[in-house]
């Protein structure tokens, strides 16, 4: 890799996990109270306190505690701490409560909850899971991740010895993920990749040519088939699609998401909507039923452009991505799979022919007027990254927590979509956190002139089928991006 892409303390790993900072004193119990020592650059010292959340070493930090300890950098900023909301302000003044850089009155366990806390960093409205305590003050503390905050604060910190925090307030965040797969960092997950979709560049893989279940990630092959559907015509965005039995038996089940009954009519554009947004099983299977007439035909597509794309790896059994049961006595469980590599490919090719497709998977809510029902974009990172343009989430069992992210990066010339895919984490939380870093990544990678030693990146497909109306929305949005 580029020198200054290699200039890290090898010590960064431990506060990117979180794993190597052991508190003070521990004590068993679901949150876990300690406390370490931060040291900045400016020699500014103090206490932190510590939660160490379900495991030993999970370990959340004290927002005050260091707020007080940046009081006086370059890195400072202003911290309210409501019941469920915290403002966050780079740059502004910290004044103190109480209780800033002392150790626990009490060992005791908290008994906090972590949940997807409402964070406003410089007005704008952002989600990090966090823990909210009270103080004996009547103020609230919020306990983060290190590696969340050292994010929004774009600060380097490193953990140059045990129980030691270390913040350089005059470097950058940075990440490595070489670093952090030596460090089992991407150990519990079953495959991620890092990459430019528009050069076929890839930056980073980590066991990406090994199939696994993608979950509701499925989706994105069934809306490549409906977008092809409306390119040829056979579709159009406002054509009513009349809700059948299968579809609404679905969306009564538990894997159901939006509310439907038999003979209802949603545009196929609400559809879209649906499948992609809320990750609606039965508008994907509204989509299949209306390309295809029935989900047994629409699946043969599916794996007959899976082919056709290279996706050596793919199998899909249904449009939606859950469990499959075969109708045999003894019934075996499938579900559609597919490898990092695959779902490269798959993304590549869909938004290079189809770049309308992030008009759709940016919104972060919107509502179906068919039924005067608003829907929420399952994807974390559209909240925190403001290059963050998609695309999809997934969850089974088998599966873990999926997310396939596209985010929008400029060379000056022309607009990229940077993709990263990271499948089978352990849940929600730590999916958002791996997707956030490996985000990171590839816009610093990208910006620092990519890989110097990329592998082969003949992942994106060769002969690109020519789209006059995919163009024309390529060159637009490469317009309005300059405007």
């Amino acid at each position: 890799m580029k020198p200054n892409f290699i200039k890290i303390s090898s010590f960064i790993l431990a506060v990117l996990l979180v794993c190597s900072l052991l508190p003070v004193q521990s004590y068993a119990g679901y949150e876990i109270p300690g406390t370490c020592q931060v040291q900045t650059d400016t020699n500014a010292a103090g206490t932190a306190k510590t939660l160490d959340y379900s495991y030993d070493r999970n370990t959340y930090f004290s927002l005050r505690d260091i707020a007080m300890l940046l009081k006086d950098t370059g890195k400072s900023f202003s911290l309210e701490v409501a019941k469920n909301t915290i403002t966050l302000t780079p740059g502004g003044a910290y004044t103190p409560v109480g209780f800033e850089n002392t150790p626990w009155e009490t060992y005791e366990n908290p008994n906090l909850s972590l949940r997807r806390n409402e964070l406003k960093v410089n007005g704008q409205t952002i989600y990090y899971y966090t823990l909210i305590a009270a103080l004996p003050s009547g103020s609230y503390d919020c306990f983060m991740m290190a590696a969340d905050l050292a994010m929004i604060l774009d600060v380097n910190i490193t953990v140059p010895a045990p129980g030691l925090l270390q913040i350089d307030t005059q470097s950058p965040f940075y990440i490595s993920p070489a670093s952090l797969e030596d460090a089992d960092y991407f150990y519990g997950v079953n495959g991620v990749l890092a990459g430019d979709a528009t050069t076929g560049e890839i930056y980073y893989q980590y066991q990406s040519d090994t199939p696994y279940p993608i979950a509701s990630t499925s989706k994105l092959m069934t809306c490549l088939l409906a977008m092809e559907a409306l390119s040829a015509g056979q579709l159009s965005p406002e054509q009513p699609v009349t809700v059948s039995e299968a579809a609404a038996m679905l969306s009564t089940s538990s894997d159901g998401v939006i509310p439907l009954e038999a003979g209802q009519q949603l545009t196929v554009h609400e559809l879209l909507l649906g499948a992609l947004l809320p990750s609606s099983n039965e508008c994907a299977l509204c989509l299949a039923e209306a390309i295809a007439g029935s989900e047994e035909a629409f699946v043969q597509m599916m794996n007959q452009k899976a082919a056709a794309l290279g996706l050596s790896q793919a199998v899909f059994y249904n449009s939606n991505g859950l469990p499959s049961y075969t109708e045999d006595a003894i019934p075996s469980k499938r579900q559609n799979r597919m490898s990092a590599q695959d779902m490269f490919r798959l993304v590549s090719y869909l938004l290079k022919v189809y770049p309308q497709i992030t008009e759709i998977t940016s919104m972060k809510s919107t509502t179906l007027p068919s039924l005067n029902l608003e829907v929420k974009n399952t994807n974390p990172l559209l909240h925190n990254l403001p290059e963050a343009t998609g695309l999809k989430t997934g969850t089974t069992n088998k599966s873990g927590a999926c997310l396939i992210t596209s985010l929008a990066a400029d060379d000056g010339t022309l607009q990229h979509d940077l993709i990263v895919v990271v499948l089978g984490t352990e849940d929600s939380i730590e999916r958002g956190r791996v997707s956030a870093l490996l985000a990171r990544y590839a816009l610093q990678t990208f910006h620092n002139g990519g890989a110097s030693d990329t592998p082969e990146t003949g992942a994106t497909p060769e002969n690109l089928p020519t789209h006059a109306e995919a163009a024309v929305d390529w060159i637009l949005r490469t317009a309005r991006k300059h405007e």
